[in-house]
């Protein structure tokens, strides 16, 4: 039993600690944090960066009926002030709604 808590915790840490219905951790949802540079400002877990990491983010909205909705539309718009001074950039307008909702998905699920 205990290893196969191991393996899971592992497993865990290798896809950041996210995990939600849609499977954020997976390779796809990696390419599009990737793709989009959402790792460039953002940490999954741990210290933050330019931007806040998907940890911080996840517990300031946790039990926020309308987090996803907000943050699906700061996202495609970018915006300053939630978190500092620094400003996060519009998501490229080739990002499908669809796309932007899993991420936000992913992040808001960081344990």
């Amino acid at each position: 039993m205990k290893l196969h808590h191991s393996i899971l915790l592992v497993m865990g840490c290798l896809f950041y600690n996210v995990a939600s219905a849609e499977q954020p951790g997976s390779a796809k949802n990696t390419t599009l944090f990737t793709k989009y540079n959402c790792l460039v400002c953002h940490n999954p877990t741990g210290k933050r960066k330019a931007g806040p990491s998907f940890k911080m983010v996840a517990d300031r909205y946790a039990g926020n009926a309308q987090a996803v909705d907000m943050l699906v539309k700061k996202v495609r718009s970018g915006g300053s002030g939630s978190w500092g001074s620094m400003p996060m950039p519009a998501i490229p307008a080739e990002a499908s709604d669809a796309e932007i909702k899993l991420l936000v998905t992913a992040v808001l699920a960081t344990q």
